[in-house]
């Protein structure tokens, strides 16, 4: 199937060439740092004019591999709770970008939680948004999209648990591509405390100790699933090594300090 663009000139430029300059603009700024290998990342997904800064700081600092899987969060209350695509392409103003047909197939076999299914996908804006970055700085790249509606900690580890047996057995490297905002719509010095304490135990490579933190502390962290999902992976993997690149509210861009959101831009090696 060919998934269309859904949030093009909303979230991010419809127009190519302005589309791509953003893209460069969001990475020149750290072009002179050497890009290293990682696991994962944790990028937001946010309308480029608020978070766009904060995943080309965490992008142009990887050394990416031509395999990506995408991780995010399933918004909208349609289809799947842990949903695949699994063949075809996405569309966005860049061109198509393919679907990695047989890491989408091990991922499949790995995880018996994830569905194959078109609905959940086809107006979920926190995997679209990151295509157009890896399309500027990854031409020829191939994707699997996962998107993760459920919040039940042990379906999350499952999902992290298969990913990482799919990953460690790949004769290729394949990068985890995670998406999350952080705490939504209140004021900025709260949002960014309780920000704060999730950004710690995702240091701490803790799965069970952000699960617990957010529901604890009313963190309303868009893409938990993913992230816990991720950090289980990460675990398996013996993945040791976590750096948080960029930190930014929204109000760093539009001045309203009374109903902000956060994100964290992180790298996994």
């Amino acid at each position: 199937m060919l998934r269309l663009p859904a949030v093009a000139g909303r979230f991010y430029p419809s127009h190519p060439a302005g589309l791509t300059k953003l893209v460069h603009d969001y990475t020149k700024a750290d072009s002179r740092t050497l890009p290293i290998p990682v696991k994962a990342c944790l990028v937001p997904h946010a309308g480029y004019v608020y978070s766009g800064h904060v995943t080309g700081s965490v992008l142009a600092r990887i050394l990416l591999p031509t395999k990506i899987v995408i991780l995010g969060v399933r918004h909208y209350p349609h289809g799947e709770q842990a949903a695949i695509l699994s063949r075809g392409a996405w569309r966005t103003p860049l061109g198509d970008a393919p679907i990695d047909e047989p890491l989408a197939e091990a991922l499949r076999r790995a995880c018996p939680l994830l569905r194959e299914d078109s609905v959940a996908h086809s107006t979920e804006h926190s995997l679209e948004v990151q295509l157009p970055f890896l399309q500027v700085l990854k031409p020829g790249f191939t994707f699997v999209p996962v998107a993760l509606g459920t919040v039940r900690f042990e379906s999350l580890v499952s999902v992290g648990e298969g990913i990482a047996q799919v990953l460690a057995a790949s004769q290729e490297n394949v990068l985890l591509l995670t998406t999350s905002d952080l705490n939504h719509y209140e004021d900025d010095a709260t949002t960014r405390i309780k920000d704060h304490k999730a950004i710690e135990r995702l240091l701490a490579l803790d799965p069970s100790g952000l699960y617990d933190t957010c529901r604890n502390e009313n963190i309303s962290m868009c893409g938990l699933g993913p992230a816990v999902a991720m950090l289980t992976a990460l675990n398996q993997l013996g993945v040791k090594k976590s750096d948080l690149v960029k930190y930014a509210t929204s109000a760093d861009v539009s001045g309203d300090r009374d109903a902000v959101v956060g994100y964290a831009g992180m790298i996994f090696s």
